[in-house]
């Protein structure tokens, strides 16, 4: 049974955000418990076979058989809850009960930075190049030529025109990805685009608009020919439902609507009432489109969507600062999506080395900003648990743990976007010993020149997506909207390579854990976890499901390569967002 169109005459709110502070977006959802795995399907005519074979034996055969096999499935059962019952008690738990913590589950590094700082100052070997991080090359294929504009259903002859109105809602990057997915919707049902609105959040707490974040009339004028675009309704529309958007049918669609939902369900109602309106619109369309369309979603993302004057201009003064603090290393530089701010922590509920005030602030800020959810009945918070399963956000001391062990010196040059750290000068301080010529976007900026963006968390996003954007290196540290749109722009601007330093997070704390290691064999460790930060960097992945498809927004090749320009070797800040 597919799925059914919803029409609403009032405003729905989803609000599940994504992306920034709270952690709680669609590609940042790691804290919430997974869901057991489903029953396994009953087959009736294996069981009806069974029993027509049995029934001529006696009944205490029948009983015998069915006892032995319970026996066996107790056999293969008891161990695997023996097993997970160690990991979910004994390690988290293990200083109350006297047993030695799981490797990995305890916050250590901290001890393991004062051990290891003399061999790091001491350590004299070459340091790694920027130039040269990155070993691995895509091979180009020969681009086809971008499909044609006219994309659409064309399920009938052109009638009167019909209205697309979007509510979108989420960080910079989760309202980004509903632009591209509306601007193909639109383009899927030969609909007029209204400029989509943005939501106010209670996460984000910003009021901007679409043309405070991006440029309206080079949007409208990149989308001429494929996809028309308006920043309002007609008056002569609006008049039907008394000049109010709430009167318009409010359609709510489930996340990662096909095609032939959108063909079956909705294309109807857009022609029988002239507009609809889908709120909330994030994740509902589905990444498996046709070529016309995915092309669409390329369009807007690389080409359309470009910042705002302010953002712009500002970005490309940033970069030219740090490109200019970085004359020791080429004028290369690496940039950090740092994911430590005190939200982000509490959601994710690990523990530190803050003790009792660090867990009594948490469970405050918790509470504060999430309510009862972590105290509802039946959820478990197992923070050792967390931790071992890379859950746990990495602190700035780890970071530069990690890079170090690769091969950066104390002349690299670093960019830290992040928000307001938590505990900041404390978790800092190490970072700063290890990478001294550490700057952020208040260090490159003077308060004038930031003033207009304090209080608006979207620009100030934007401003750290630019200059990332032109690092050498881009390392991410908790998932999240931002470096998914950022690795799948870097790839599409790099000849496919990610140029990305993805820490493996399980491993990392083990060896964070592990106060026997020397820092020799720490640094082989972190030379073998860029290496194969450099090898996935230039992968596809392949999605076994035929209805299935990996994200455009961060594989963006081959479907968006038409639209590369492979003749710039210098990344235009002002060109791309």
């Amino acid at each position: 049974m597919g799925m059914k169109a919803k029409p609403h005459h009032h405003h729905h709110y989803n609000g599940n955000g994504g992306g920034g502070g709270g952690g709680n977006g669609s590609e940042s959802s790691s804290s919430t418990s997974p869901s057991p795995p489903p029953s396994p399907r009953r087959h009736s005519s294996t069981l009806s076979h069974c029993r027509r074979k049995f029934r001529s034996k006696p009944i205490s055969v029948v009983a015998g058989f069915l006892l032995l096999r319970r026996f066996l499935r107790l056999l293969v059962v008891l161990p695997l809850l023996y097993v997970s019952g160690l990991i979910m008690c004994v390690g988290p738990f293990s200083g109350l009960v006297g047993h030695t913590p799981l490797p990995g589950s305890v916050y250590r590094s901290h001890e393991m930075f004062e051990l290891l700082w003399p061999h790091i100052q001491a350590d004299n070997s070459t340091p790694i190049e920027l130039s040269s991080v990155w070993r691995y090359r895509r091979k180009l294929k020969e681009q086809k030529p971008c499909p044609p504009s006219t994309a659409g259903l064309q399920l009938e002859s052109p009638g009167p025109s019909v209205y697309l109105i979007v509510e979108v809602n989420g960080g910079l990057n989760q309202q980004r990805s509903a632009i591209c997915n509306a601007v193909a919707l639109a383009g899927l049902l030969n609909a007029i685009l209204v400029i989509p609105n943005f939501e106010f959040h209670n996460v984000w707490r910003d009021p901007s608009t679409f043309g405070d974040i991006y440029d309206e009339d080079h949007f409208i004028a990149t989308l001429e020919g494929h996809v028309k675009v308006v920043k309002e309704l007609p008056e002569m529309v609006l008049e039907r439902y008394d000049h109010s958007i709430a009167n318009i049918p409010t359609l709510r669609v489930q996340a990662w609507a096909p095609v032939r939902y959108y063909k079956g369900e909705v294309y109807p109602i857009l022609q029988r009432q002239g507009v609809i309106r889908i709120a909330p619109f994030a994740n509902r369309l589905a990444m498996n489109v046709p070529p016309s369309i995915q092309h669409l979603r390329c369009l807007a993302n690389y080409e359309a969507l470009k910042f705002s004057s302010p953002i712009s201009n500002l970005a490309r003064k940033l970069v030219e600062r740090m490109t200019e603090m970085s004359s020791r290393t080429g004028g290369k530089y690496v940039s950090i999506h740092l994911r430590f701010e005190e939200d982000m922590v509490a959601f994710s509920c690990c523990l530190y080395d803050g003790g009792e005030a660090e867990n009594s602030e948490m469970n405050s800020i918790r509470q504060k900003g999430w309510g009862d959810k972590f105290k509802r009945k039946g959820r478990v918070t197992l923070p050792g648990l967390n931790r071992i399963d890379g859950k746990c956000p990495l602190t700035p001391l780890e970071v530069g743990m990690m890079l170090r062990g690769m091969g950066f010196d104390n002349s690299t040059s670093i960019y830290l976007a992040s928000g307001k750290i938590y505990w900041a000068e404390k978790h800092l301080a190490p970072l700063l010993k290890m990478f001294p010529y550490l700057h952020t976007k208040e260090s490159l900026a003077t308060p004038d020149e930031l003033a207009p963006f304090k209080g608006y968390s979207s620009r100030l996003a934007a401003l750290d997506y630019t200059v990332c954007l032109s690092s050498e290196v881009f390392v991410t540290t908790q998932g999240g909207n931002f470096p998914h749109f950022l690795m799948g722009h870097r790839r599409f601007l790099n000849g496919g390579h990610a140029k990305t330093i993805i820490p493996d997070k399980r491993k990392l704390v083990v060896l964070l854990h592990d106060m026997s290691i020397s820092w020799k064999d720490f640094k082989l460790e972190m030379e073998a976890m860029l290496t194969e930060s450099d090898r996935k960097g230039k992968i596809i992945p392949r999605v076994k499901k035929f209805t299935k498809k990996s994200s455009v927004y961060s594989y963006p090749l081959p479907d968006c390569g038409c639209l590369q320009k492979h003749n710039s070797t210098r990344i235009d800040p002002s060109a791309h967002s």
